[in-house]
């Protein structure tokens, strides 16, 4: 009696925080979250009318609506756009909220805003799986290529990350629980051992192929392709749709997993889905644009300032924010040194490398350490 009664009063403690810490940010994430999705049609229709095309934004939504029987685009004009910069948006607003999601997830995960995927170890895998396929595919893994052509590239990182998290597994679940502190340091150490092994096969490389890994290594999304967006854009997608439904687990999280669990949380399939989804979002985001880091650090951490930490509205919110910083990368990176064009990689890191920077300083500040 008095072990449920303790449970109820942590129950109602913990929404009366919620409430009282978030109450007066509903409104306001609600409105970010339309302003969001404003903004981000906006940014996705400038994306693909960006260019050397004499193509009008009119031209060009009037073309989507209607059709191409009966189109004000000129043939040229129809191929760039429509096989091309279309693909090219759309793959870079799902690897964008991919990723920035993903790092919402981890951070309500390991309970720490500094927390990325990259940590566990999944994108070192994920570009050791791509790497041995550019070095390895003229060789070993010739017949690999042989029968999957250009989707080699695309499934050797997606399985190197797979297998990465499935080790992960092995290494940090004992008796059915998974523990986030051994995941955290067991990926710090796989992913040491991914790089390593990278660095291997960089050894290896010949100079056509060192050129191919490091334009590889900066992230693009130069070669996409309506092949890679059906390739892997539904893996991103299925990846996420569980995410929103973990968000009160995620948000009692906050207060430790024991209360979580008091709160009738089943913690250790919180872990599984989140970790497993987490995995399949950034191995697929790896494999069709390579290294493109800090999303998945500066997007929630920039919206947890204006909406606060309710996973309800976060999770929404940073797939959107993070598909709009994308795409806005994309259309700068490839306008800024034109004709030629900026790896979007070096963008996201020239911008997320001094705000994690900031935010490392604002925690020991806060933790006085």
């Amino acid at each position: 009696m008095a072990f449920n009664d303790a449970v109820a009063g942590l129950k109602q403690m913990s929404q009366t925080t919620a409430r009282h810490r978030n109450g007066d940010r509903a409104a306001l994430a609600l409105l970010v979250l339309a302003a969001l999705v404003l903004i981000s049609a906006a940014a996705f229709t400038f994306s693909i009318t960006m260019g050397a095309s004499n193509a009008s934004v009119i031209d060009v939504v009037a073309s989507m609506v209607r059709g191409s029987a009966d189109s004000a685009l000129s043939n040229r004009d129809r191929i760039v756009i429509f096989d091309i910069r279309l693909p090219r948006a759309i793959l870079g607003f799902l690897i964008g909220g991919g990723l920035a999601v993903s790092g919402a997830v981890m951070q309500g995960l390991f309970r720490n805003p500094l927390a990325d995927p990259g940590l566990i170890g999944i994108s070192a895998g994920s570009s050791l799986g791509a790497v041995a396929m550019i070095v390895l595919g003229g060789g070993v893994l010739a017949p690999v290529v042989h029968i999957f052509g250009i989707f080699s590239l695309p499934i050797a990182a997606f399985i190197g990350g797979l297998v990465t998290t499935l080790l992960l597994y092995k290494v940090a679940t004992r008796h059915g629980q998974t523990s986030i502190a051994t995941l955290l340091l067991a990926g710090i150490a796989l992913g040491s051992l991914a790089l390593a092994a990278t660095g291997i096969l960089i050894y290896m490389a010949d100079d056509r192929q060192l050129r191919d890994l490091t334009f590889w290594s900066m992230g693009s999304l130069a070669g996409s392709t309506w092949s890679k967006v059906m390739g892997a854009g539904p893996i991103i997608i299925l990846s996420l749709l569980p995410l929103p439904f973990m968000a009160r687990g995620l948000n009692a999280l906050t207060l430790g997993e024991a209360s979580a669990f008091h709160m009738g949380v089943a913690v250790q399939r919180l872990k599984n889905i989140a970790i497993i989804s987490v995995a399949a979002a950034v191995g697929a985001s790896v494999a069709v644009s390579g290294g493109i880091g800090f999303v998945g650090i500066v997007v929630p951490h920039i919206l947890r300032m204006i909406i606060g930490p309710d996973h309800r509205f976060l999770l929404p919110a940073s797939a959107l924010l993070g598909g709009l910083l994308l795409i806005v990368a994309d259309v700068v990176a490839r306008t800024i040194v034109s004709p030629a064009e900026l790896p979007i990689g070096i963008l996201t890191a020239g911008v997320g490398g001094p705000f994690f920077l900031w935010m490392l300083l604002r925690q020991r500040s806060r933790l006085s350490l």
